[in-house]
């Protein structure tokens, strides 16, 4: 069969997700009609999927848009399909957009019984509008519930998925290695050691408190950057160098960290565990303005240096050949990648997979013109992001860590697209 592999790929892609659904449906009690309404919807979504691939040859506008692609050695041919992928490409961010909204709202009505749907959406507009409830008002719980916990979530949950998945592509780009991700340059690990200081020997550089361990895991994150950039600029400054010193530099971070909790009890261990599977709770609206900010700021100055990010993925060489001091552009990249992943970490704790997963998903369907693939990624990590936290929240009866569900989704999903390739990456 000539499609085959493609209907198996969605249709393990399909399983993944569907059993997560219906999990997620079957704690809720939801009911056994709409159990077999949603299982009757995600069935029949892989049958309209799995039917447009097979039938993709006799399809009307997949006739078109292969037609855009003939003739592309001449000058016509290729501006028509060039302007054809970017119209494809717009298209699928604007639909994960979609998504995200989609998503966003589900996390802010589920679980709630003080007003419908629609005086949810009031409740947000009377809170962004400085608007006060009576006591005894189930609005004003709503607002409680919704503005002040939730919100701060969703946008935190947004803003540091789309993060993640922007370091993952610039990072995949800048280093030439399909299996890099913002935490290549051991940013974690630094993290993770400035935690372990803060909760089990007390020390943290704002005198303590929550916010001190924050401030402890933001600061020790950019560590390793910093001795990273340092080696580098010492030695030939490759791209096999930033992968390897940042791999022995999450070694020794990971070791001091062991050593200091061999001295701790079991509530510090527990919690500088539960710190490093990456969770969402107790997001702020501190925390979302200050990821929202580094994410505005960094991922927007990495996307205005999408066209050097391409010249970077042809390789140093071709680089340097073309004006470019690839040395120099590369610590710029690892220092906002690090300032914009630090951010994250330091609130959420450690969420692997988006950084890796999301660049070669998005490479795979739009190609690998950072123009196109980083907002793209950005779009998909905060869509992914926000599918685990809806998981997470529902799926048992306590509540279960972000990072452990998206390990979950993105372990099985990366092997899927490593069978699916023929090339294994795409970068």
């Amino acid at each position: 069969m000539k499609h085959a592999n493609d209907v198996i790929t969605v249709a393990a892609i399909v399983c993944v997700f569907g059993f997560l659904i219906l999990a997620t449906l079957g704690h809720l009690d939801v009911g056994n009609i709409a159990m077999l309404a949603a299982a009757s919807i995600i069935a029949g979504g892989f049958f309209v999927v799995a039917a447009c691939i097979i039938y993709s040859d006799r399809l009307s506008f997949v006739r078109r848009y292969r037609r855009a692609f003939e003739n592309t050695e001449e000058a016509d041919g290729f501006i028509a399909a060039y302007k054809a992928t970017w119209k494809a490409k717009i298209a699928l961010f604007a639909s994960i957009s979609v998504i995200i909204v989609m998503l966003s709202l589900i996390t802010l009505y589920a679980k709630q019984n003080w007003v419908d749907f629609g005086g949810m959406i009031d409740v947000i507009i009377g809170h962004l509008q400085g608007m006060e409830y009576p006591k005894g008002d189930p609005r004003k719980y709503a607002d409680i519930l919704i503005c002040d916990d939730r919100l701060p979530r969703v946008i935190c949950i947004i803003a540091g998925g789309a993060s993640l998945a922007v370091g993952g592509c610039v990072m995949q780009s800048v280093v030439k290695n399909p299996l890099a991700d913002p935490y290549t340059t051991g940013i974690s690990s630094g993290a993770v050691f400035g935690v372990a200081i803060a909760m089990i020997i007390g020390f943290s550089i704002n005198n303590g408190g929550h916010f001190g361990v924050i401030i402890n895991a933001f600061v020790f994150s950019l560590v390793p950057t910093a001795v990273l950039i340092l080696i580098s600029k010492m030695s030939n400054g490759s791209v096999v160098t930033v992968v390897l010193v940042g791999t022995a530099i999450s070694y020794i971070f990971a070791s001091l960290t062991t050593v200091i909790m061999i001295g701790a009890d079991e509530t510090q261990m527990d919690q500088v565990f539960k710190w490093q599977v990456g969770s969402l709770e107790g997001m702020t609206w501190t925390g979302a303005t200050i990821m929202t900010a580094f994410f505005v700021v960094c991922g927007g100055t990495l996307a205005l240096m999408s066209g050097k990010l391409n010249v970077m993925s042809a390789g140093d060489s071709e680089a340097r050949s073309l004006g470019m001091n690839s040395d120099r552009f590369r610590a710029m990249c690892l220092v906002l990648i690090s300032l914009m992943t630090a951010a994250v970490i330091s609130f959420t704790g450690i969420i692997g997979f988006l950084g890796l997963l999301c660049p070669h998903i998005v490479r795979m369907i739009v190609g690998s013109d950072n123009k196109a693939v980083i907002p793209t990624a950005a779009a998909l990590g905060a869509a992914m992001l926000l599918f685990a936290d809806l998981i997470a929240r529902n799926i048992a009866t306590d509540v279960m860590p972000v990072g452990v569900v998206m390990s979950f989704i993105g372990g099985p999903l990366f092997l899927i697209l490593l069978l699916r390739s023929k090339r294994g990456a795409w970068y």
